[in-house]
């Protein structure tokens, strides 16, 4: 089965990655004239892979402006997670893919994982959500992304199933086994606080008071 697909940076052309439950993950890029050149990364998460998630398109010192013309060198990237418990973030290196980074802290199988957009900032952030309930938020300061520091957001009741950012990526969105959907900010002080939950099927949308984050 494939259970995740996702269209890569439109900087990147028409590329799409897609997870299968076979462990594998096949990308698949259009080089025109109707025709898809296919790669494979094979056995990329044991048992299977769950999701996958593209970085944003940057560019090595993408502060300064490139030269009139030409086309930008970027760094293709995305992150992945799958039933060996593990994330993991993927590279291109001279037209092949190559696992980068290897991200543990889930006890159970990554049912989901989301890459932050790009908002200016050197910062890369990225979110996992897993069968032990567990929500991660991943950060790397290091512009060569060799060093992923993890921070507990939550420690729900229930399977956690998908993870999604706001288009500004300072609200992340959580969905799972308990029937809501969360909405989650992380505060001055560097706390994720959980700001609204929709019940399902109720249709309405509850602020969480400073009083119930706490008890949370």
């Amino acid at each position: 089965a494939v259970n995740s697909v996702c269209w890569a940076p439109h900087d990147y052309g028409l590329i799409l990655a897609c997870g299968s439950s076979d462990g594998a993950i096949s990308l698949l890029s259009y080089t025109g004239d109707g025709q898809w050149e296919v790669k494979k990364i094979s056995n990329a998460h044991t048992i299977g892979c769950n999701a996958v998630s593209w970085a944003p398109a940057v560019v090595p010192g993408s502060l300064i402006e490139q030269p009139s013309g030409q086309k930008p060198n970027y760094i293709k990237r995305f992150a992945s997670g799958g039933c060996d418990n593990l994330v993991k973030i993927w590279k291109e290196e001279d037209g092949q893919w190559k696992e980068e980074q290897k991200l543990e802290a889930h006890s159970d199988w990554v049912r989901d994982v989301a890459w932050a957009p790009s908002i200016g900032l050197p910062t890369s952030t990225i979110a996992s959500c897993s069968q032990d309930g567990r929500v991660f938020i991943w950060t790397c300061d290091d512009a060569s992304g060799n060093s992923w520091s993890p921070k507990l957001l939550h420690k729900f009741n229930d399977v956690v199933w998908h993870v999604s950012w706001s288009i500004t990526a300072n609200i992340l969105a959580v969905s799972g086994g308990d029937n809501k959907v969360t909405l989650w900010k992380e505060s001055v002080d560097g706390l994720w606080a959980c700001i609204s939950d929709v019940n399902k099927g109720q249709g309405g949308v509850s602020a969480v008071t400073e009083g119930q984050q706490n008890e949370q």
